[in-house]
C-alpha cells in the first residue's frame, strides 16, 4: 500500500519504486545517484532560469555567448547542448523544483485599484447594506506600501516579539538592541497574504533558509485590520497522520490527547473549526509527506471551511509540488528572495545602531564574500561584531572587525 502512496505521488508506476527501493538497499543511498559525468542544474542556473521565465532556450543562448566571451580560441567549451539543458530542467521539475516564477513584480499597484479589489472579496460584513466599506475591514484600509512597516523592537536578551492575533513568535536576533526590520519584501508577504485571506484562499510563502519568511508572515498576519483568530499548529519531522491531526487539534485549541484516536470525531470536529472565518498557519510545512499533506486537503475543500491555509517553510514549494492535488488549490505563491545589495546598508543600520559607524563599501563587501544578502547571517555577524566592540571600546566597526565576525560563522555561514 505505502509503495502504490509513494508512486501516485511521485507520478511512476509502482514497479518503478520497487526498483528505488532495491537500489538503495544496495547502495546505502535514498537519494537518486547522479549519472556520472551527467550534465546539473546548479542553483544560480536555476535563479537564472525563474528570471527567464523558465525560457531553457534563452537560458542555453547565455551560456553558449558566455562561453564564447571566455574560451580559448579553437576550444570547444563546456555548455551543454540544447537538448541535455532541457532534460536536466525537466529531471529537476519532476524531482519537485519548483521555477521562481510567481516572483512578484516591482511595480507598484495603485492603492484605489488594489483596495476595490479586496473589497469584492471581502469577508462577510466588510461591505456594510449601504454599500460602503466600513472603517477597519480589509477592503478599507490601505494596505502598507514596502518599507512602510514600522520596525518592531527588541526584547533585552536579544530577541524580538511579535503578537499577530494571540500569535506569540519568538525571533531570535543574537543580540541586544536589534530591531526586526520591516523590508519591502516583508511588505509584499503582507499584500499577498491580505489578498489571500480576504478569498479564503490557500497561500505558500517560500524562500531560502534564513530569509525572513516565518518574520514576515506573523508581520503580515498582525497586520490584518480586521481582528481575525490566527492559529499556529506546529507539526513534527514526517508526522504520520495521527500526529498532523492531533497538531491541527491542538492549534485550535481542541482536546487532541482525547481525539486523535478518533478518527471520525476528530475530522468533524476539525471540520466544525475550519468554519470559522480565520487563519490557519503551518510553518516548516517541509517537514509533512505528501500523503499528510492530501489531508489538509480535504479540510480545506470542505463546503463549509471558511479558514484560511498558510503553509510557511524552506522548500515549501518542492514540498507542494509532490502533493499536486494541494498544490493546484493554492492560491497565492508567495516568494521571500534574499535581501537585494542596494537594501543592505539601510536595512542594517536600522537593524542596529553599531553599523551606523561602518561604511557602505565595508558592508557591501562583507555581504558579497559572507552574508550574500541573508538577514539570519547578519544577525550572526552582529552578534559578534557587537560582542568585539564591547570587549574593546572605542574601535570601530570596520572592515577588520567584519572579518573577525565573519570568521566565527564556519565554512558554511
Amino acid at each position: 500500500m505505502h509503495a502504490r502512496i509513494a508512486a501516485e505521488t511521485a507520478g511512476v508506476s509502482v514497479r518503478t519504486v520497487w526498483r528505488w527501493l532495491a537500489e538503495a538497499r544496495e547502495s546505502g543511498r535514498v537519494e537518486a545517484a547522479p549519472r556520472r559525468g551527467g550534465f546539473t542544474v546548479t542553483d544560480k542556473l536555476w535563479d537564472r532560469l525563474s528570471e527567464l521565465g523558465g525560457n531553457v532556450a534563452a537560458l542555453h543562448r547565455e551560456l553558449t555567448a558566455q562561453a564564447d566571451r571566455v574560451a580559448a580560441p579553437g576550444s570547444a567549451g563546456s555548455v551543454p547542448s540544447l537538448g541535455t539543458l532541457h532534460r536536466a530542467v525537466q529531471q529537476e521539475r519532476r524531482a519537485g523544483r519548483v521555477l521562481h516564477g510567481v516572483r512578484p513584480g516591482r511595480g507598484r499597484v495603485e492603492p484605489a485599484v488594489y483596495d476595490r479589489a479586496l473589497a469584492e472579496l471581502a469577508l462577510p460584513g466588510t461591505v456594510g447594506e449601504t454599500g460602503q466599506t466600513p472603517a477597519g475591514s480589509l477592503a478599507s484600509s490601505t494596505v502598507p506600501a514596502p518599507g512602510a512597516l514600522p520596525a518592531l523592537s527588541a526584547v533585552p536578551d536579544g530577541s524580538a516579539t511579535v503578537v499577530p492575533s494571540g500569535v506569540l513568535l519568538g525571533v531570535r536576533l543574537y543580540v541586544p538592541g536589534a530591531h526586526v526590520v520591516a523590508t519591502s519584501q516583508s511588505g509584499e508577504v503582507t499584500e499577498a497574504l491580505a489578498h489571500t485571506v480576504a478569498a479564503r484562499g490557500i497561500a505558500c510563502v517560500y524562500g531560502d533558509a534564513g530569509q525572513g519568511k516565518t518574520v514576515a508572515v506573523h508581520q503580515a498576519l498582525g497586520l490584518l485590520p480586521r481582528r481575525l483568530p490566527v492559529c499556529l499548529a506546529q507539526v513534527a519531522v514526517k508526522s504520520a497522520l495521527p500526529q498532523l491531526r492531533a497538531a491541527l487539534l491542538t492549534a485550535f485549541g481542541l482536546p487532541a490527547t482525547a481525539l486523535t484516536n478518533r478518527t471520525d470525531a476528530a475530522d468533524r470536529a476539525l471540520i466544525d473549526a475550519f468554519k470559522t472565518p480565520g487563519v490557519l498557519l503551518i510553518d516548516d510545512v517541509q517537514r509533512i509527506a505528501a500523503p499528510e499533506l492530501d489531508y489538509l486537503r480535504l479540510l480545506a475543500d470542505a463546503p463549509t471551511t471558511q479558514m484560511s491555509l498558510v503553509l510557511c517553510g524552506a522548500g515549501a514549494e518542492r514540498t507542494l509540488a509532490r502533493a499536486r492535488a494541494l498544490a493546484s488549490r493554492v492560491l497565492t505563491w508567495q516568494h521571500v528572495p534574499r535581501l537585494e545589495t542596494s537594501q543592505i546598508p539601510t536595512v542594517l543600520r536600522l537593524f542596529h545602531p553599531l553599523w551606523h559607524t561602518a561604511t557602505d563599501a565595508d558592508l557591501l563587501h562583507t555581504d558579497e564574500t559572507c552574508a550574500r544578502g541573508n538577514f539570519r547571517t547578519w544577525a550572526k555577524i552582529t552578534s559578534h561584531a557587537y560582542a568585539a566592540l564591547d570587549q574593546h571600546p572605542g574601535t570601530g566597526a570596520d572592515r577588520a572587525l567584519l572579518s573577525k565576525a565573519c570568521s566565527r560563522l564556519g565554512p558554511n555561514p
